[in-house]
């Protein structure tokens, strides 16, 4: 599996906890890779990433408040935010991850399952992340 397909499992795991309020457990991840295709990588791959946003939520939540600007992150459509929550963990978290891939892996998510507008309101909030890093890690 390549890992867009990883990103795309790993926003609708995300999507669904955000729906229904739930944390995942392995029972969980059974279902959900199911019906899916995958190998051992790439289902480690999404696990990492669902596991690492739901144990960083409120530092991300808070990068993500603070880098948007006149938007509450309650009020931002439900795709949206957890494809922002999911790129900003790999932000933050997954330094192996250059951020020009997961900001363009984000973008692409957003243009399959949003809208062309959710791309750009999407990029300029994890551009605004990214540079927020890089600036830390310049000082």
């Amino acid at each position: 599996m390549k890992r867009r397909k990883g990103r795309e499992y790993a926003f609708q795991f995300l999507f669904q906890c955000d729906f229904t309020g739930k944390k995942p457990d392995k029972k969980d991840f059974d279902e959900f890779w199911a019906d899916k295709d995958g190998d051992a990588e790439g289902r480690e791959f999404t696990e990492d990433i669902v596991y690492g946003t739901i144990r960083h939520l409120s530092e991300i939540d808070a990068a993500i408040q603070k880098a948007a600007e006149h938007w509450v992150l309650q009020r931002m459509a439900a795709v949206d935010r957890n494809i922002l929550r999911s790129a900003a963990y790999e932000l933050l978290y997954r330094k192996d991850i250059p951020s020009a891939v997961t900001i363009n892996e984000a973008i692409e998510i957003a243009k399959r399952y949003s809208s062309i507008e959710s791309a750009a309101f999407i990029n300029g909030i994890l551009d605004t992340i990214a540079k927020g890093i890089e600036g830390k890690r310049k000082r």
